[in-house]
């Protein structure tokens, strides 16, 4: 792995030092500088689960990509900066109140001083700084509230809380698990009509105050929870919208 080049991608120029503040900083700058996205799935180009593929694709082809490449990745610059991760099976909850196969989310656990903290950069919507693995506390974030619960048997439940109320994002183990075993589920999220990634394009960035989504043809810019721009994009305007917003040239 080219580490300078990757830095760079992610606009980071701080201490390399394996920290919590390190960490903190690293996610924050690859949230807001590295896009979730599915563009490959709907333009027919295979994701392969590959660490060299995934630093081509997202590093120098400026692109973005979802949980499996961007925490696959984000995983392996941690411990080439000597972090103590591994990657986990996570399965999200549906609006049916259920939670996916395992292996359907990859993130990522990182242990420092003792404790133990989950880092997700590939869930789209979610915290900027990893979060403590200490049940019961509610964790506050610039993205919102988090807190993460005791499930049965060795699952953990990360919800965020709204208005009193924990609304679950997913259930994860701590079980440290290797990148092939998620092919199967890579699999079937680029070819299965059932998911949720072949129903439409998206990509969708936050910003310091807001997020900016494509999904389908339609452009979407908030900030401070106000709708600052939406608008529907032609075959034309998403490229330019895909350009300007995201740097993203296809």
């Amino acid at each position: 792995m080219e580490i300078e080049k990757y830095l760079t991608r992610i606009n980071y120029t701080g201490e390399r030092k394996p920290t919590i503040e390190v960490l903190t900083a690293l996610q924050k700058n690859h949230l807001l500088n590295i896009p979730f996205e599915n563009l490959d799935i709907h333009y027919h180009q295979p994701i392969i689960l590959n660490v060299d593929s995934f630093f081509d694709k997202i590093v120098l082809r400026n692109r973005g990509g979802f949980c499996y490449e961007l925490n696959g990745l984000f995983h392996s610059l941690l411990i080439t900066l000597g972090f103590d991760a591994m990657i986990i099976s996570a399965r999200v909850y549906s609006k049916e109140e259920t939670y996916s196969p395992e292996y359907d989310h990859l993130a990522i656990i990182v242990k420092i001083d003792g404790k133990e903290y989950l880092s997700d950069i590939g869930f789209g919507e979610f915290a900027f700084s990893p979060l403590e693995i200490n049940v019961g506390k509610v964790q506050q974030d610039r993205r919102g509230d988090f807190v993460i619960e005791k499930q049965k048997g060795d699952y953990y439940k990360v919800s965020k809380r709204v208005n009193s109320k924990n609304i679950p994002e997913y259930i994860f183990t701590l079980i440290s698990r290797q990148l092939n075993e998620f092919e199967g589920m890579c699999h079937y999220h680029q070819t299965s009509p059932e998911s949720h990634f072949k129903q439409q394009k998206m990509i969708t960035m936050p910003t310091e105050c807001g997020r900016i989504t494509i999904a389908g043809n339609n452009l979407k810019v908030t900030e401070n929870g106000n709708i600052v721009i939406e608008k529907i994009l032609d075959e034309d305007g998403l490229k330019i919208g895909l350009k300007k917003y995201f740097k993203v040239v296809l």
